[in-house]
Protein backbone atom coordinates (compact mmCIF):
# COMPACT_ATOMS: atom_id res chain seq x y z
CA UNK A 1 0.00 0.00 0.00
CA UNK A 2 1.38 3.65 -1.24
CA UNK A 3 2.65 6.13 1.60
CA UNK A 4 -0.53 8.68 1.71
CA UNK A 5 0.20 12.44 3.19
CA UNK A 6 -2.56 15.11 4.07
CA UNK A 7 -1.50 18.88 3.53
CA UNK A 8 -3.58 21.35 4.90
CA UNK A 9 -3.61 24.96 3.55
CA UNK A 10 -5.85 27.94 4.32
CA UNK A 11 -7.13 29.67 1.49
CA UNK A 12 -6.48 32.74 1.27
CA UNK A 13 -6.07 36.00 -1.67
CA UNK A 14 -2.71 35.89 -3.66
CA UNK A 15 -0.23 37.46 -1.59
CA UNK A 16 1.53 39.24 -4.26
CA UNK A 17 0.74 42.95 -4.21
CA UNK A 18 -1.97 42.77 -1.43
CA UNK A 19 -0.79 43.93 2.15
CA UNK A 20 -3.68 42.08 3.66
CA UNK A 21 -4.62 38.60 3.55
CA UNK A 22 -8.24 37.54 3.64
CA UNK A 23 -8.74 33.87 4.77
CA UNK A 24 -11.69 32.31 3.77
CA UNK A 25 -13.79 30.36 6.35
CA UNK A 26 -12.61 26.63 5.06
CA UNK A 27 -9.61 24.89 5.17
CA UNK A 28 -8.87 23.35 2.40
CA UNK A 29 -7.32 19.89 2.02
CA UNK A 30 -5.60 18.24 -0.25
CA UNK A 31 -4.57 14.28 -0.03
CA UNK A 32 -1.58 12.79 -1.88
CA UNK A 33 -2.39 8.83 -2.58
CA UNK A 34 1.45 7.13 -3.81
CA UNK A 35 0.97 4.38 -6.00
CA UNK A 36 3.88 2.04 -5.61
CA UNK A 37 5.51 3.11 -8.50
CA UNK A 38 5.61 6.29 -6.82
CA UNK A 39 3.77 8.48 -8.92
CA UNK A 40 0.63 10.94 -6.86
CA UNK A 41 -2.78 10.69 -7.79
CA UNK A 42 -4.42 14.06 -7.52
CA UNK A 43 -7.85 14.73 -6.85
CA UNK A 44 -8.97 14.75 -10.36
CA UNK A 45 -7.01 13.67 -13.00
CA UNK A 46 -8.65 16.47 -15.23
CA UNK A 47 -7.62 19.17 -12.93
CA UNK A 48 -4.28 20.95 -12.84
CA UNK A 49 -3.87 23.22 -9.36
CA UNK A 50 -1.45 25.99 -9.01
CA UNK A 51 -0.40 26.63 -4.86
CA UNK A 52 1.01 29.90 -3.89
CA UNK A 53 2.77 29.56 -0.35
CA UNK A 54 4.76 32.19 1.74
CA UNK A 55 6.53 31.02 5.13
CA UNK A 56 9.11 33.44 7.29
CA UNK A 57 8.60 35.99 4.00
CA UNK A 58 9.92 33.46 1.35
CA UNK A 59 7.59 33.55 -1.13
CA UNK A 60 7.50 30.10 -3.30
CA UNK A 61 5.50 28.38 -5.69
CA UNK A 62 4.50 24.67 -6.29
CA UNK A 63 2.63 23.42 -9.18
CA UNK A 64 1.09 20.37 -8.52
CA UNK A 65 0.28 19.01 -12.60
CA UNK A 66 -1.18 15.73 -14.50
CA UNK A 67 2.84 14.35 -14.11
CA UNK A 68 2.98 15.13 -10.36
CA UNK A 69 5.67 17.26 -11.44
CA UNK A 70 7.01 20.35 -8.58
CA UNK A 71 8.43 23.17 -9.53
CA UNK A 72 9.62 25.71 -6.82
CA UNK A 73 11.18 29.25 -7.00
CA UNK A 74 12.81 31.68 -4.43
CA UNK A 75 14.19 35.07 -4.12
CA UNK A 76 16.36 33.30 -1.25
CA UNK A 77 18.07 30.54 -3.31
CA UNK A 78 19.95 29.78 -0.43
CA UNK A 79 17.28 29.56 2.47
CA UNK A 80 17.36 26.56 4.88
CA UNK A 81 13.78 26.34 5.34
CA UNK A 82 12.86 26.49 1.27
CA UNK A 83 15.85 23.76 0.85
CA UNK A 84 14.56 21.76 3.55
CA UNK A 85 10.35 21.92 2.29
CA UNK A 86 11.38 21.15 -1.47
CA UNK A 87 13.01 17.99 0.11
CA UNK A 88 10.20 16.76 1.72
CA UNK A 89 7.90 17.55 -1.02
CA UNK A 90 10.15 15.99 -3.25
CA UNK A 91 9.88 12.52 -0.59
CA UNK A 92 6.08 12.79 -1.12
CA UNK A 93 6.14 12.71 -5.04
CA UNK A 94 8.60 10.16 -5.29
CA UNK A 95 9.33 7.86 -2.34
CA UNK A 96 12.23 6.46 -3.94
CA UNK A 97 14.26 9.55 -2.84
CA UNK A 98 13.42 9.26 0.70
CA UNK A 99 12.01 6.05 3.46
CA UNK A 100 9.79 8.57 5.01
CA UNK A 101 6.25 10.62 4.18
CA UNK A 102 5.38 13.62 5.94
CA UNK A 103 2.71 15.78 7.01
CA UNK A 104 2.83 19.27 7.27
CA UNK A 105 0.02 21.62 8.29
CA UNK A 106 1.02 24.77 10.15
CA UNK A 107 2.76 28.20 8.75
CA UNK A 108 1.15 27.73 5.05
CA UNK A 109 -0.87 30.36 3.23
CA UNK A 110 -1.86 29.26 0.20
CA UNK A 111 -4.47 29.66 -3.12
CA UNK A 112 -5.87 27.17 -5.51
CA UNK A 113 -6.82 27.61 -8.54
CA UNK A 114 -8.49 25.04 -10.48
CA UNK A 115 -7.97 24.57 -14.80
CA UNK A 116 -10.44 27.34 -16.45
CA UNK A 117 -13.47 25.67 -18.13
CA UNK A 118 -14.75 26.37 -21.33
CA UNK A 119 -18.15 26.69 -23.13
CA UNK A 120 -18.53 26.27 -26.93
CA UNK A 121 -21.25 28.16 -28.47
CA UNK A 122 -22.33 27.68 -32.32
CA UNK A 123 -24.33 30.02 -34.43
CA UNK A 124 -24.91 29.80 -38.03
CA UNK A 125 -23.53 32.25 -40.32
CA UNK A 126 -25.53 32.60 -43.61
CA UNK A 127 -27.78 35.47 -44.89
CA UNK A 128 -29.40 35.96 -42.10
CA UNK A 129 -26.78 36.59 -38.95
CA UNK A 130 -27.02 39.31 -36.87
CA UNK A 131 -23.33 39.84 -34.70
CA UNK A 132 -24.25 38.95 -30.70
CA UNK A 133 -24.32 41.16 -28.10
CA UNK A 134 -21.00 38.88 -26.75
CA UNK A 135 -19.45 38.89 -30.37
CA UNK A 136 -15.69 40.84 -30.99
CA UNK A 137 -16.94 44.00 -32.94
CA UNK A 138 -13.65 43.50 -34.80
CA UNK A 139 -14.08 40.23 -36.35
CA UNK A 140 -14.06 40.52 -40.03
CA UNK A 141 -17.46 38.75 -40.61
CA UNK A 142 -19.39 40.86 -38.31
CA UNK A 143 -17.78 43.86 -40.02
CA UNK A 144 -19.76 42.54 -42.97
CA UNK A 145 -22.81 41.99 -41.20
CA UNK A 146 -23.91 45.79 -40.35
CA UNK A 147 -25.28 48.39 -42.16
CA UNK A 148 -27.46 49.13 -44.89
CA UNK A 149 -25.63 46.75 -47.17
CA UNK A 150 -25.87 43.68 -44.04
CA UNK A 151 -28.01 40.81 -46.61
CA UNK A 152 -26.26 41.83 -49.79
CA UNK A 153 -22.79 41.52 -48.30
CA UNK A 154 -23.24 38.30 -46.54
CA UNK A 155 -25.35 36.87 -49.96
CA UNK A 156 -22.33 37.92 -51.88
CA UNK A 157 -19.58 36.49 -49.69
CA UNK A 158 -21.08 33.24 -49.01
CA UNK A 159 -21.85 33.24 -53.30
CA UNK A 160 -18.14 33.49 -53.25
CA UNK A 161 -17.07 30.94 -51.03
CA UNK A 162 -19.22 28.50 -52.24
CA UNK A 163 -17.52 29.24 -56.52
CA UNK A 164 -14.20 29.25 -55.12
CA UNK A 165 -14.79 25.68 -53.47
CA UNK A 166 -15.98 24.37 -56.68
CA UNK A 167 -13.62 25.59 -58.20
CA UNK A 168 -10.65 24.09 -56.49
CA UNK A 169 -12.70 20.70 -55.98
CA UNK A 170 -13.00 20.63 -59.63
CA UNK A 171 -12.91 16.63 -59.76
CA UNK A 172 -16.31 14.84 -60.62
CA UNK A 173 -17.68 17.75 -60.80
CA UNK A 174 -18.10 19.13 -64.40
CA UNK A 175 -20.57 22.11 -63.97
CA UNK A 176 -18.78 23.36 -60.76
CA UNK A 177 -21.67 23.12 -59.05
CA UNK A 178 -21.61 20.06 -56.78
CA UNK A 179 -20.59 21.53 -53.12
CA UNK A 180 -21.21 24.00 -50.81
CA UNK A 181 -19.46 25.07 -47.64
CA UNK A 182 -21.88 26.19 -44.74
CA UNK A 183 -20.49 28.08 -41.75
CA UNK A 184 -20.82 28.83 -38.19
CA UNK A 185 -19.28 31.18 -36.01
CA UNK A 186 -17.44 29.20 -33.01
CA UNK A 187 -17.15 31.02 -29.49
CA UNK A 188 -15.42 29.57 -27.00
CA UNK A 189 -16.01 31.61 -22.94
CA UNK A 190 -14.18 30.67 -20.51
CA UNK A 191 -15.32 30.47 -17.04
CA UNK A 192 -13.48 32.09 -14.03
CA UNK A 193 -14.32 30.60 -10.45
CA UNK A 194 -11.61 32.34 -8.80
CA UNK A 195 -11.43 33.63 -5.03
CA UNK A 196 -15.08 33.40 -4.72
CA UNK A 197 -15.98 35.18 -7.51
CA UNK A 198 -17.30 33.38 -10.55
CA UNK A 199 -16.95 35.35 -14.21
CA UNK A 200 -17.00 34.99 -18.10
CA UNK A 201 -14.77 36.35 -20.68
CA UNK A 202 -15.59 36.01 -24.28
CA UNK A 203 -11.85 34.34 -25.35
CA UNK A 204 -11.90 33.12 -29.31
CA UNK A 205 -13.61 33.27 -31.86
CA UNK A 206 -13.49 30.89 -35.22
CA UNK A 207 -15.24 29.41 -38.44
CA UNK A 208 -16.09 25.78 -38.45
CA UNK A 209 -16.65 24.52 -42.06
CA UNK A 210 -19.14 22.01 -43.24
CA UNK A 211 -19.50 20.89 -46.77
CA UNK A 212 -22.44 20.03 -48.50
CA UNK A 213 -21.93 17.60 -51.24
CA UNK A 214 -25.47 17.64 -53.34
CA UNK A 215 -24.42 15.44 -55.66
CA UNK A 216 -23.97 12.33 -53.11
CA UNK A 217 -26.66 13.90 -50.69
CA UNK A 218 -24.56 14.51 -47.60
CA UNK A 219 -22.53 16.31 -45.41
CA UNK A 220 -19.04 16.23 -44.73
CA UNK A 221 -17.54 17.70 -42.01
CA UNK A 222 -14.64 20.67 -42.26
CA UNK A 223 -12.25 22.22 -40.48
CA UNK A 224 -12.81 24.40 -36.92
CA UNK A 225 -10.02 27.29 -37.58
CA UNK A 226 -10.31 29.56 -40.27
CA UNK A 227 -10.91 33.26 -39.28
CA UNK A 228 -9.27 33.67 -35.82
CA UNK A 229 -10.47 36.48 -33.27
CA UNK A 230 -9.46 37.24 -29.81
CA UNK A 231 -10.06 40.18 -27.37
CA UNK A 232 -6.39 39.04 -25.74
CA UNK A 233 -4.92 39.49 -28.94
CA UNK A 234 -6.27 43.02 -29.48
CA UNK A 235 -5.24 43.87 -26.18
CA UNK A 236 -1.46 42.44 -26.79
CA UNK A 237 -1.67 44.04 -30.07
CA UNK A 238 -3.52 47.54 -29.75
CA UNK A 239 -3.00 48.29 -26.01
CA UNK A 240 0.31 46.23 -24.57
CA UNK A 241 2.47 47.21 -27.71
CA UNK A 242 1.98 50.98 -27.87
CA UNK A 243 2.12 51.63 -24.13
CA UNK A 244 5.36 48.87 -23.96
CA UNK A 245 6.96 50.83 -27.05
CA UNK A 246 5.87 54.67 -26.22
CA UNK A 247 9.31 57.21 -26.71
CA UNK A 248 11.14 54.36 -27.28
CA UNK A 249 13.92 55.16 -30.56
CA UNK A 250 13.08 51.49 -31.43
CA UNK A 251 10.38 48.97 -32.07
CA UNK A 252 10.59 46.11 -29.54
CA UNK A 253 8.36 43.51 -27.83
CA UNK A 254 8.31 42.64 -24.24
CA UNK A 255 10.12 38.92 -23.41
CA UNK A 256 6.82 37.50 -22.32
CA UNK A 257 4.65 38.98 -25.38
CA UNK A 258 2.11 36.53 -26.40
CA UNK A 259 2.62 33.84 -23.54
CA UNK A 260 -0.50 34.36 -21.75
CA UNK A 261 -2.32 34.62 -25.00
CA UNK A 262 -0.81 31.55 -26.47
CA UNK A 263 -0.92 29.18 -23.27
CA UNK A 264 -4.94 30.25 -22.91
CA UNK A 265 -5.08 29.22 -26.74
CA UNK A 266 -3.44 25.59 -25.80
CA UNK A 267 -6.01 25.52 -23.38
CA UNK A 268 -8.81 25.39 -25.37
CA UNK A 269 -7.69 22.91 -27.69
CA UNK A 270 -6.51 20.74 -25.71
CA UNK A 271 -9.80 21.13 -23.35
CA UNK A 272 -12.33 18.27 -23.14
CA UNK A 273 -14.95 20.99 -24.48
CA UNK A 274 -12.96 21.64 -27.62
CA UNK A 275 -12.24 17.82 -28.37
CA UNK A 276 -15.79 16.96 -27.94
CA UNK A 277 -17.09 18.95 -30.51
CA UNK A 278 -14.04 19.05 -33.35
CA UNK A 279 -11.92 16.20 -34.23
CA UNK A 280 -8.82 17.88 -35.38
CA UNK A 281 -6.44 20.80 -33.98
CA UNK A 282 -7.78 23.93 -36.05
CA UNK A 283 -6.16 25.30 -39.14
CA UNK A 284 -5.78 29.08 -39.09
CA UNK A 285 -5.38 30.87 -42.55
CA UNK A 286 -4.77 34.58 -42.95
CA UNK A 287 -2.90 37.26 -45.05
CA UNK A 288 0.38 36.97 -45.41
CA UNK A 289 2.74 40.82 -44.19
CA UNK A 290 3.09 43.48 -45.81
CA UNK A 291 6.45 43.62 -44.45
CA UNK A 292 8.17 40.18 -45.17
CA UNK A 293 9.25 39.71 -48.78
CA UNK A 294 8.13 35.61 -49.76
CA UNK A 295 10.18 33.74 -52.50
CA UNK A 296 8.47 31.14 -54.56
CA UNK A 297 10.15 27.54 -53.79
CA UNK A 298 9.69 24.73 -56.59
CA UNK A 299 7.12 22.84 -54.01
CA UNK A 300 3.87 22.83 -54.94
CA UNK A 301 0.42 20.78 -53.59
CA UNK A 302 -2.49 19.90 -55.41
CA UNK A 303 -4.79 21.84 -53.53
CA UNK A 304 -2.71 24.10 -51.65
CA UNK A 305 -0.69 25.17 -54.67
CA UNK A 306 2.63 26.92 -54.76
CA UNK A 307 5.05 27.08 -51.79
CA UNK A 308 6.27 30.49 -50.47
CA UNK A 309 9.37 31.58 -48.39
CA UNK A 310 10.30 33.65 -46.14
CA UNK A 311 13.23 34.37 -43.99
CA UNK A 312 11.93 36.11 -40.72
CA UNK A 313 8.87 35.52 -38.88
CA UNK A 314 5.98 38.46 -38.74
CA UNK A 315 5.07 39.47 -35.52
CA UNK A 316 2.23 37.47 -36.41
CA UNK A 317 4.41 34.65 -37.07
CA UNK A 318 5.74 34.87 -34.15
CA UNK A 319 2.39 35.71 -31.83
CA UNK A 320 1.32 32.19 -33.49
CA UNK A 321 4.36 30.43 -32.50
CA UNK A 322 3.46 31.22 -28.73
CA UNK A 323 0.13 29.48 -29.64
CA UNK A 324 1.78 25.90 -30.65
CA UNK A 325 1.22 26.53 -33.88
CA UNK A 326 3.70 26.29 -36.94
CA UNK A 327 3.17 28.48 -40.25
CA UNK A 328 3.47 27.50 -44.50
CA UNK A 329 2.84 30.48 -47.19
CA UNK A 330 0.94 28.98 -50.09
CA UNK A 331 -0.68 30.51 -53.12
CA UNK A 332 -3.72 28.00 -54.34
CA UNK A 333 -4.10 27.70 -57.80
CA UNK A 334 -5.62 30.43 -59.45
CA UNK A 335 -4.90 32.89 -56.79
CA UNK A 336 -3.66 36.28 -56.84
CA UNK A 337 -1.20 35.88 -53.29
CA UNK A 338 -0.29 33.39 -51.00
CA UNK A 339 -1.85 32.76 -47.91
CA UNK A 340 -0.46 31.89 -44.09
CA UNK A 341 -1.61 28.98 -43.10
CA UNK A 342 -1.05 28.32 -39.14
CA UNK A 343 -1.52 24.78 -38.05
CA UNK A 344 -0.46 22.36 -35.18
CA UNK A 345 1.04 18.20 -36.94
CA UNK A 346 1.16 17.76 -40.29
CA UNK A 347 -0.59 20.49 -42.49
CA UNK A 348 -0.15 18.27 -45.35
CA UNK A 349 -1.10 14.76 -43.73
CA UNK A 350 -3.17 15.24 -41.08
CA UNK A 351 -6.09 16.97 -43.02
CA UNK A 352 -8.03 15.97 -46.18
CA UNK A 353 -8.49 17.62 -49.74
CA UNK A 354 -12.00 19.06 -49.40
CA UNK A 355 -11.30 19.91 -45.79
CA UNK A 356 -8.15 22.40 -46.77
CA UNK A 357 -10.37 23.45 -49.92
CA UNK A 358 -13.58 24.63 -47.22
CA UNK A 359 -10.46 26.45 -45.77
CA UNK A 360 -9.00 28.00 -48.81
CA UNK A 361 -12.15 29.31 -50.48
CA UNK A 362 -13.04 31.04 -46.76
CA UNK A 363 -10.47 32.38 -46.03
CA UNK A 364 -9.81 33.35 -49.78
CA UNK A 365 -12.91 35.03 -50.15
CA UNK A 366 -12.84 37.22 -47.19
CA UNK A 367 -9.28 38.31 -48.14
CA UNK A 368 -10.38 39.67 -51.23
CA UNK A 369 -13.20 41.79 -49.57
CA UNK A 370 -10.71 42.53 -46.83
CA UNK A 371 -7.49 43.22 -48.67
CA UNK A 372 -8.38 42.95 -52.12
CA UNK A 373 -4.72 45.34 -52.88
CA UNK A 374 -3.16 41.90 -52.49
CA UNK A 375 -5.94 39.10 -52.81
CA UNK A 376 -8.13 40.82 -55.58
CA UNK A 377 -4.91 42.36 -57.59
CA UNK A 378 -4.96 41.93 -61.61
CA UNK A 379 -2.18 40.00 -61.65
CA UNK A 380 -0.42 36.87 -59.36
CA UNK A 381 2.68 37.34 -57.09
CA UNK A 382 5.58 37.49 -58.30
CA UNK A 383 8.43 34.91 -57.41
CA UNK A 384 9.79 37.64 -55.18
CA UNK A 385 7.09 38.98 -53.51
CA UNK A 386 5.74 41.97 -50.98
CA UNK A 387 2.27 41.88 -50.76
CA UNK A 388 1.72 46.27 -50.52
CA UNK A 389 -1.93 47.84 -48.96
CA UNK A 390 -0.53 50.33 -51.62
CA UNK A 391 -0.70 48.28 -54.94
CA UNK A 392 -3.01 50.35 -57.29
CA UNK A 393 -3.74 47.95 -59.70
CA UNK A 394 -6.98 45.55 -58.18
CA UNK A 395 -10.40 45.36 -58.56
CA UNK A 396 -13.24 45.91 -55.78
CA UNK A 397 -15.78 43.57 -54.79
CA UNK A 398 -19.11 44.20 -54.49
CA UNK A 399 -19.04 44.15 -50.62
CA UNK A 400 -19.01 46.93 -48.29
CA UNK A 401 -16.24 47.02 -45.47
CA UNK A 402 -15.14 49.52 -43.32
CA UNK A 403 -11.34 48.95 -42.63
CA UNK A 404 -10.80 52.24 -40.72
CA UNK A 405 -13.50 51.09 -38.59
CA UNK A 406 -11.98 47.80 -37.48
CA UNK A 407 -8.55 49.23 -36.78
CA UNK A 408 -10.58 51.70 -34.28
CA UNK A 409 -12.88 48.71 -32.68
CA UNK A 410 -9.45 47.06 -31.95
CA UNK A 411 -8.09 49.58 -29.76
CA UNK A 412 -11.76 50.10 -28.03
CA UNK A 413 -12.06 46.80 -27.51
CA UNK A 414 -8.23 45.95 -26.39
CA UNK A 415 -8.81 48.23 -23.88
CA UNK A 416 -12.42 46.37 -22.39
CA UNK A 417 -10.21 43.52 -22.21
CA UNK A 418 -7.12 45.32 -20.00
CA UNK A 419 -10.12 46.64 -17.41
CA UNK A 420 -12.35 43.52 -17.35
CA UNK A 421 -9.89 40.32 -17.47
CA UNK A 422 -6.04 41.73 -17.68
CA UNK A 423 -6.48 44.24 -14.72
CA UNK A 424 -8.81 42.02 -12.34
CA UNK A 425 -6.95 38.36 -12.63
CA UNK A 426 -3.41 39.58 -13.49
CA UNK A 427 -1.63 38.28 -11.05
CA UNK A 428 -3.27 34.94 -11.17
CA UNK A 429 -3.11 34.22 -14.77
CA UNK A 430 0.36 35.35 -14.78
CA UNK A 431 1.21 32.64 -12.71
CA UNK A 432 -1.21 30.46 -14.27
CA UNK A 433 0.76 30.83 -17.70
CA UNK A 434 4.07 30.31 -15.97
CA UNK A 435 2.69 26.82 -14.70
CA UNK A 436 1.20 25.96 -17.65
CA UNK A 437 2.15 22.81 -19.62
CA UNK A 438 0.67 20.47 -21.81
Amino acid sequence: MGQKADISFSHVEHPSGSPTRRKTSAPLIMSLALSPPGKALLPSTHERYLCFYEIKSFLFTVSFGHKADTALSSTHDDDHDLRELETKIGAILDPHKSNSGFSWQKGCRAIMIKDFTFSINRLRFDENYHPSDKTRLTTNFANLARGESRQENLHNVLLMIDNRFNDLAHWDNPNRDRYSVELEIISVDMDIDFSGKSDSFPLIEVLNTTIVDKKANKRIEGLAGNSFSSYVRDYDFSVLLPKYNKDKPEFSVPDNYGNLHGNLYKSVVNSTAYKNDFRKPPVICLSVSTNRIYHRTENQHPVLGIEYQQREFSLTDYYFEKMGMQVRYFMPPNSMAPLAFYFSGDLLSDYSALELISTISTMESFQKVYRPEIYNANSAAADCYQPSLKHQDYSNTRIVYDREERSQLATAQGKYTEENFIKPYHDVLEQWSASYAV
